[in-house]
């Protein structure tokens, strides 16, 4: 595709039906979790990006075969001791924090050391957080001062730990969680709340987990040493990457939209909660359980009459990937809304709460922060008619698609670069927007 994007009017009124990619964080757990199962497992819809694939690939040095058919994935597992390691393996994460995370607690008891190395953004980011606790189970693993490249030396004398994740990190969570299918014994995890989507997985795997929810934390037991079987597993559309039309059809004039079969996961509705506090009307139809996880089609319409929103801190965690189009809403609504502690944004694929603030400070938005609070000063008129350029955003997906929407409903001029960055999430991303009407250079 072409890695810059040329955007010059704004989208006309859509009246549409679609569906959105897989799910990533399902995918990559979907993946990693087969490569532990005995025999064949078979993955329908999985997201086919960038950290989608580097999921498959870094599996397939560790010893396992997968095959692409028509309609789906079949990968090959030879249970949780079934990786076969060779000496100086390097695993390549790309851009994917939550595969390099993850595939760290599958390593503890790898014989041989094998470096798990990512692209320029991903290796910024902070890997002390899982390289505390995994190096707890017994294991040799040591960080590039906190960062990656991050190398393992598994140990055959692995020990349940207990754990207490602070952060709100499912991939911490879900590292150790891996860890511990490893390792003989009880692990013991008290975590704050975060997505949820591995304990689900263990639970449709018959994987031995005991779950005790509370109001801020869960408490989470894994008993390790459990082989599973392979498994069949279809994955739902991704709620994250809903949220830029769900905020495309929300800003443009006479719109309505309806996404099918979009994964619902209450650990994932902070974006839904937030924008319905904001006078959205968004309404799930058709709901059911598939394994574990809730699934709806979700109807979406224009909303003429958007208000600023006193965000709650409890919303961060489950709406911690789509604040970027959050704030595109805040600056088109009535009134000031206050977003709190968001330091996280900063911890992600960029620093995306600086970038935010710049951002809309360039569109002519008022924002006053103060730490990691922000207080976006709405403008429900705000129409653009200048020229404007996005680079220099570290690649992040994310980014560039809150830059796409907001070209799209504010209207203006734009060239927006490293448009390719999609491809790590949403390859669909210019597909689907085209699709709705947009014109796209």
């Amino acid at each position: 595709m072409k890695n810059k994007v040329k955007i010059i009017s704004k989208i006309k009124k859509f009246n549409k039906k679609i569906k959105i990619s897989g799910d990533k964080s399902i995918s990559i757990r979907c993946v990693l979790l087969a490569s532990q199962a005995i025999g064949k497992s078979r993955i329908y819809n999985l997201l086919e990006s960038s950290d989608v694939m580097a999921a498959l690939k870094a599996i397939n040095k560790l010893g396992i075969k997968y095959r692409k058919f028509k309609d789906f994935y079949e990968i090959y597992g030879f249970g949780i001791q079934g990786f076969l390691t060779k000496k100086k393996i390097k695993i390549d994460a790309c851009n994917s924090g939550t595969l390099a995370r993850l595939i760290l607690g599958l390593l503890v008891n790898s014989k041989n050391e094998i470096t798990v190395v990512g692209d320029k953004s991903l290796s910024r980011r902070d890997f002390n957080r899982v390289v505390t606790p995994l190096s707890k189970f017994g294991a040799i693993v040591k960080a590039n001062k906190g960062c990656l490249p991050v190398k393992v030396l598994g140990s055959e004398f692995l020990r349940p730990i207990n754990y207490y994740e602070k952060l709100g990190s499912a991939q911490c969570k879900s590292s150790v969680m891996l860890a511990a299918l490893k390792t003989p014994g009880l692990t013991k995890i008290k975590a704050k709340k975060s997505r949820n989507h591995t304990e689900i997985l263990f639970k449709q795997l018959n994987i031995p987990i005991k779950i005790e929810e509370k109001k801020n934390f869960d408490f989470i037991q894994v008993r390790g040493l459990s082989n599973f079987s392979g498994f069949n597993y279809r994955i739902p559309g991704d709620i994250s990457s809903c949220s830029f039309f769900l905020v495309l059809t929300l800003l443009s004039k006479e719109s309505k939209l309806i996404i099918e079969k979009v994964n619902i996961n209450k650990t994932r509705m902070g974006i839904v909660k937030i924008l319905n506090k904001m006078n959205a009307k968004i309404i799930f139809k058709n709901k059911r359980f598939y394994k574990g996880e809730l699934i709806s089609d979700i109807y979406v319409e224009s909303c003429k009459n958007l208000k600023g929103i006193n965000c709650p801190s409890k919303f961060n965690s489950s709406a911690i990937d789509e604040f970027l189009i959050i704030f595109i809403v805040a600056a088109k609504a009535k009134g000031v809304s206050y977003f709190y502690n968001l330091g996280e944004l900063n911890k992600k694929e960029s620093p995306r709460l600086d970038i935010a603030v710049d951002f809309l400070n360039n569109i002519g938005v008022k924002v006053v922060r103060s730490k990691n609070n922000l207080k976006i000063f709405g403008n429900p008129n705000l129409e653009l008619n200048g020229k404007y350029e996005i680079k220099n955003f570290r690649k992040d997906h994310r980014v560039c698609m809150m830059s796409c929407i907001a070209a799209l409903v504010l209207g203006g001029e734009w060239i927006i670069n490293d448009a390719d960055s999609t491809l790590t999430s949403f390859p669909q991303f210019f597909k689907l927007i085209k699709f709705l009407g947009a014109k796209i250079y």
